[in-house]
């Protein structure tokens, strides 16, 4: 019975184990902070809670230009003509 119970402590600490880190990757994978993009579409994400809007600096294929983003994500363009894009330092 001692084994018993034992195999099956073993079983459960695995499986709850487990199901932290499969429960845990979703929040990994999240939307970062900043540029990021997708296999069609490129984003900036501004991750703030005090609704602050900033300044970002666009960087495509051409003349960088500057473009004002407030909370959360703003579509930038299509990924293939957009390089980039980072925070200037200032708020709009």
């Amino acid at each position: 019975m001692s084994l018993r119970r034992t195999l099956s402590a073993a079983f459960g600490a695995a499986a709850l184990t487990l199901g932290m880190s499969v429960a845990a990757t979703p929040s990994a994978a999240a939307t970062p902070c900043g540029f990021y993009e997708t296999s069609r579409d490129a984003f900036y994400n501004h991750c703030t809670n005090d609704g602050s809007r900033v300044v970002i600096e666009v960087e495509v294929f051409g003349p960088n230009y500057e473009r004002c983003v407030g909370p959360g994500v703003s579509w930038l363009g299509s990924a293939g003509k957009i390089d980039g894009a980072r925070y200037v330092g200032r708020t709009c």
